[in-house]
C-alpha cells in the first residue's frame, strides 16, 4: 500500500537524518543554498477532459518536471495512480501524500521530491476544518474536504532543515478559503522565527485582491515569492484551462516564502508541446536563496 510505503520511507528518512546531522553546518551571507520549489496543479486523472486527459499529456506533466528539476514539488489534485506514474519515469523523485476524504483516497495534496538533494524527515497532514485532526472533516462553505499536506525536508548538501506546506483550497466557499488561510496562517506562526517556512498551492483566490491572500501574507511572516522576486517570467494569470494565457486569468496558485528566503526567480510556467499544455493550471516555478540564519 503506498501510504504505509511512504510513511516508512518517512520514517526511516528521519532515523537516518538523526545520524547525519550530528554536525551542524555553518552558513554565512556569501553561501546562500539554492532551493527550487514548484507548486502545481496536476487536474485530477478521471477526469473527461477528451484529449487532454491524463494518459495524452502524462508524459507531458514528465517533460515539464525534467526541464526544471526543482527540489521540491508540490502537486494538487493529484490521484495515486498520477503520482505512481510520475515516480516511475522520474527516477530522481519520491512522492508521499495521502487523499483528502475519510478513507484517505481520492485527491492528495502530494509532494514530489528530488531525492538526490532532499529528504523527508517529518511528514503530517491537516484538514482545513474545524477539527483539522480529523481525516475527511470539512467546515464553514466549503463544497469538499480540504487540507494540507506538510513536510519538514533535510537538504542532503547543507544540513540544513526547512518545513514547507502544500495546500488546495476550495473552490465554492469564499468562507471556507479565509478561515482555511488563518489556520495555515496560525500553524506558520507556531514555529520559531528561526525556522525556514515555504506554503504554497492552489488557494482558489486572487493574489493581491481577496482576503485569503490578504490573510496569509500582510497578517503572517510571509512574503509572496510572485511580488518579491529579482525577476519574473511568464504571465501573472495561473490558470489555463489548457490553453494559452488570457489577459484575464487570475493568479491563484501562489508560493509564499518566510524572510530566510530570497527569491531570484518567480515563473508561470509556459511550457508546453505543440500547442498543448500538461494541466488546466499553470505550473508556478521559484528559484530561492535560502539562508537558514536568516542574515
Amino acid at each position: 500500500m503506498k501510504l504505509a510505503r511512504n510513511y516508512l520511507a518517512g520514517l526511516l528518512a528521519g532515523v537516518l537524518v538523526a545520524g547525519l546531522g550530528a554536525v551542524p553546518v555553518a552558513h554565512g551571507e556569501e553561501d546562500a543554498i539554492e532551493l527550487d520549489v514548484m507548486s502545481f496543479n496536476i487536474r485530477f486523472g478521471t477526469a473527461d477532459d477528451g484529449p487532454d486527459s491524463w494518459p495524452y499529456r502524462k508524459a507531458m506533466v514528465a517533460d515539464m518536471i525534467i526541464q526544471y528539476m526543482p527540489d521540491i514539488i508540490g502537486t494538487q489534485e493529484t490521484l495515486e495512480f498520477q503520482a505512481d506514474y510520475l515516480e516511475k519515469v522520474l527516477p530522481e523523485y519520491r512522492w508521499f501524500g495521502v487523499g483528502r476524504q475519510a478513507d484517505l483516497m481520492d485527491e492528495h495534496t502530494a509532494f514530489l521530491y528530488n531525492h538526490e538533494t532532499v529528504r523527508p524527515v517529518k511528514i503530517g497532514n491537516f484538514w482545513l476544518s474545524e477539527t483539522p485532526h480529523v481525516p475527511g472533516s470539512q467546515s464553514w462553505d466549503s463544497a469538499l474536504p480540504r487540507m494540507v499536506t506538510w513536510a519538514r525536508f533535510y537538504h542532503l548538501d547543507s544540513q540544513e532543515m526547512v518545513t514547507v506546506y502544500n495546500t488546495h483550497f476550495d473552490h465554492r466557499g469564499q468562507e471556507a478559503r479565509e478561515e482555511s488561510s488563518a489556520l495555515i496562517r496560525d500553524r506558520v506562526e507556531e514555529h520559531a522565527e528561526d525556522e525556514s517556512v515555504i506554503v504554497l498551492g492552489d488557494f482558489n483566490a486572487q493574489a493581491e485582491e481577496d482576503r485569503p491572500w490578504e490573510i496569509l501574507v500582510e497578517e503572517s511572516r510571509l512574503d509572496d515569492a510572485w511580488l518579491t522576486a529579482a525577476e519574473t517570467e511568464g504571465p501573472e494569470g495561473t490558470w489555463s484551462a489548457f490553453a494559452p494565457p488570457e489577459p484575464d486569468s487570475r493568479r491563484i496558485d501562489w508560493i509564499l516564502v518566510d524572510r530566510h528566503f530570497d527569491v531570484d526567480l518567480c515563473e508561470t510556467v509556459l511550457y508546453n508541446q505543440d500547442g498543448r499544455y500538461p494541466s488546466d493550471h499553470y505550473p508556478v516555478y521559484a528559484r530561492l536563496q535560502w539562508r537558514p540564519s536568516g542574515d
